[in-house]
């Protein structure tokens, strides 16, 4: 089974948002989007021809951090085989950084690209925060906001109290040596609440796009609406200490009892 056109793909995304000449950073399942006529790089070419020759896409490359990190060499971990397709084709580059890496081919990918701090991986200064900064959109196809990275960099922003340590393998002058990388980490299933958000006031497109239901917003729309409800909340993402999520309670235990006090005052 073949599945749609590439060119029928294009329409689809254009009819969602996907804006020519802009930034998209694109978090996918290609289980949920398949058939395509073309597999995987049938729906890379879909991207790269509704974004067209201005547009610059962006994807998601992290890696296990068990071992030195090479931009040219060291294979995903669990972003999916479009990602990992994508990252290998000619003409794209991929991002430094040993566990939070991303990969971008268009306009702006040096820039995406280029250097950033080891912690945290997903700040205002990292690929997907250049995405932010760049006024891109981020689109999710046939996944949820759980997988929407661009959710850290509004955490980042909104200087949540919780942070947790994680070791990554990292080369310096030639030896692989561990450090503790610090991030806002947890089981993100609570970023799904920025569905109720972004669809309340109109800031989310959805629709199908191949076989999957699709997620479109403007990646300024969803890190503003995100800081607010932070502001008021600062814990708002993480589950309730109540129903034993490890890496919720982890995030928990990170805050400091005076940040802890005021979060539930």
């Amino acid at each position: 089974m073949h599945g749609p056109s590439v060119s029928r793909v294009v329409a689809e995304l254009l009819a969602l948002g996907v804006r020519q000449g802009g930034v998209l950073l694109v978090h996918t399942s290609f289980r949920a989007v398949r058939p395509i006529e073309g597999g995987p790089l049938g729906l890379i070419r879909a991207l790269r021809a509704a974004l067209g020759d201005d547009g610059t896409l962006v994807m998601p490359t992290m890696t296990d951090g068990q071992s030195v990190f090479d931009p040219r060499s060291t294979p995903t971990s669990g972003m999916g085989i479009t990602a990992e397709t994508f990252w290998r084709q000619p003409g794209v580059l991929r991002s430094g950084h040993p566990g939070g890496s991303f990969a971008a081919a268009g306009r702006f990918a040096e820039r995406i690209c280029a250097p950033q701090p080891l912690s945290p991986p997903h700040g205002p200064d990292s690929p997907p925060g250049r995405v932010h900064e760049l006024g891109g959109q981020v689109l999710l196809l046939g996944v949820t906001h759980a997988e929407n990275t661009t959710l850290h960099v509004a955490e980042a922003i909104a200087r949540v109290p919780y942070s947790v340590a994680h070791p990554c393998v990292i080369g310096v002058d030639g030896v692989a040596r561990t450090a503790m990388i610090h991030e806002t980490d947890h089981c993100c299933r609570r970023f799904g609440l920025v569905d109720g958000w972004l669809r309340g006031r109109g800031l989310q497109q959805e629709g199908r796009v191949g076989s999957a239901h699709a997620r479109l917003c403007a990646s300024r729309d969803l890190v503003a609406v995100a800081v607010e409800h932070l502001a008021k909340s600062p814990l708002v993402f993480l589950c309730p200490p109540d129903e034993g999520c490890d890496e919720c309670d982890a995030a928990r235990a990170s805050v400091p009892a005076d940040a802890a006090r005021g979060e539930h005052a």
